[in-house]
């Protein structure tokens, strides 16, 4: 086998360290595990944990209770793939703690943590930045919570901006949802873009293979072929007025939703009051969100592949096997890697496109 091939069959538990250091008891005695993200960042980790250890006597102990390492607070990393080279799928630490206890099964243990977003809604602020871009704001935010920014694009000032007793994920989600951009926590690196330039990863998934289901939606029912937002100049007190472009689609090719919408229906535009904006380049950013949004809706996926630690919310997935109008290249909105010693490692995802396929 050439040495770059992926081995057909490998140990997909997945590795844990807590703190710093593999835990091969939590390793060992896991029975569940679900780590979940979405756009707007905020990713989850669940895992389901045997709590009863055999002693050398033959008596067994609770594996883990008060005044052990695993504690709130403590980091959980945790690996997926090939145990042997693991790829890290999520960084974060320990939030909640809880039993499960039943007479006719040993104790439970279940440990839930969150990524570094969490500290972003620990603490609510009213502050005013003056005169920086949506990018030099997305810095501020990181700087205050000791992470390393990694910001693609987002140089528009729209002027003043106002955190209004708000938490900082709750602003900087508010401020990317205007200019169609995502937030996503990376190790530890918070990483802010719009939405057309995130491409975390490239991945074939052909139906039979590591495509084991899938399930496509094509809907005209959220499809427009224009849209229009009006705003209010404050300092010159006249009315703004845009309309918006579908120039960030994403992946994929073929027919598009409002094409189709047009050929079946008819034209259909939708209006957007939006006292909030202040300026022509906002209200124009906030028109094209709407377009690209709605657009980026037409066909939606869920699926399931072989345990897939490369993909993530933000990964380009081209599906293969599913006929001409569902095959295509999709962009992943929401993941969840599974694990259990019944099923074993598998990954779960929904996605979008903008095209349906042609002959």
């Amino acid at each position: 086998m050439p040495p770059n091939d992926t081995p057909l069959v490998y140990v997909a538990r997945p590795t844990l360290r807590l703190n710093g250091a593999e835990d091969e008891r939590m390793a060992s005695l896991l029975t569940h595990m679900v780590m979940s993200e979405q756009e707007g960042g905020l990713s989850s980790l669940e895992l389901r944990l045997s709590n009863s250890a055999s002693l050398a006597s033959g008596a067994a102990e609770y594996a883990f209770d008060a005044g052990g390492d695993l504690d709130f607070g403590k980091e959980l990393v945790v690996g997926a793939g090939d145990a042997l080279s693991p790829i890290e799928i999520f960084r974060g630490l320990i939030t909640g703690i809880e039993g499960v206890f039943d007479h006719d099964g040993p104790p439970e243990l279940i440990v839930l943590a969150e990524d570094a977003l969490q500290k972003f809604r620990c603490q609510r602020r009213s502050r005013t930045f003056e005169d920086q871009s949506l990018a030099d704001i997305a810095q501020v935010i990181a700087n205050d919570h000791a992470l390393t920014p990694s910001i693609d694009g987002l140089t528009e000032n729209f002027g003043p901006q106002v955190q209004l007793n708000e938490t900082d994920l709750g602003f900087l989600r508010r401020l990317l949802a205007r200019v169609d951009g995502d937030v996503q926590i990376v190790g530890t690196e918070l990483h802010v873009a719009p939405r057309a330039q995130v491409r975390r990863s490239e991945l074939t998934l052909a139906l039979g293979r590591e495509l084991k289901r899938a399930r496509v939606l094509a809907d005209l029912a959220h499809q427009i072929t224009k849209s229009t937002v009006k705003g209010w100049d404050v300092a010159n007190g006249q009315p703004l007025n845009a309309e918006g472009r579908d120039n960030a689609l994403g992946p994929g090719a073929g027919r598009k939703g409002a094409d189709a919408f047009r050929d079946a229906i008819g034209e259909r535009a939708h209006h957007t009051h939006d006292l909030a904006s202040f300026n022509q380049d906002e209200v124009d950013a906030v028109a094209t969100t709407v377009r690209n949004r709605r657009a980026r809706r037409f066909l939606r996926v869920e699926g399931e592949t072989t345990g897939s630690p490369a993909m993530r919310v933000g990964s380009h997935a081209t599906l293969s096997g599913l006929g001409a109008w569902f095959s295509n290249t999709y962009y992943i909105t929401s993941v969840r890697h599974r694990f259990d010693p019944t099923h074993g490692y598998r990954t779960e995802f929904e996605g979008q496109c903008a095209f349906l396929g042609e002959s």
